[in-house]
């Protein structure tokens, strides 16, 4: 019986499949807000796709300022929101929430609504952000 090439001193990594990998104990627990803000950065990017799906489409949206809008801006600011630490993120939150709702406000019968649910959810991670300890 072969028993393969192994380092005397050091465990096989077959035998610790039920154990889990330590943590470095570096890392800092994330943020309440985190998930919202993650969860709207998901959201956004998807809403996203598909105002850009709609106005590459073979029957396109108008190209308008809430189209165009809506079609660059919100998951790069989400993800300034979610990534950024939480003194950058706080403004980049808020510019996110007010050009989210211009763009709905202005896309209201295309592609706008797509946008609420990240507007809801980025709403509360705002608000959770700008409630938590500095």
């Amino acid at each position: 019986m072969t028993t393969g090439n192994t380092v005397p001193g050091r465990r096989s990594p077959v035998g610790d499949l039920g154990t889990p990998p330590a943590q470095p104990e570096s890392q800092a627990p994330a943020s309440p807000s985190w998930p919202w803000r993650s969860g709207a950065l998901v959201l956004a990017a998807a809403a996203q796709l598909i105002t850009i799906s709609a106005l590459t489409s073979a029957d396109p949206l108008a190209v308008t300022w809430s189209s165009l809008l809506l079609a660059i801006a919100p998951a790069p600011l989400t993800a300034a929101a979610a990534f950024l630490p939480a003194r950058l993120a706080r403004p980049a939150a808020a510019i996110c929430v007010v050009v989210l709702i211009a763009g709905i406000v202005g896309g209201i019968l295309h592609t706008g609504l797509f946008f609420l649910p990240a507007l809801v959810v980025l709403a509360v991670g705002t608000v959770r952000l700008w409630q938590e300890q500095p």
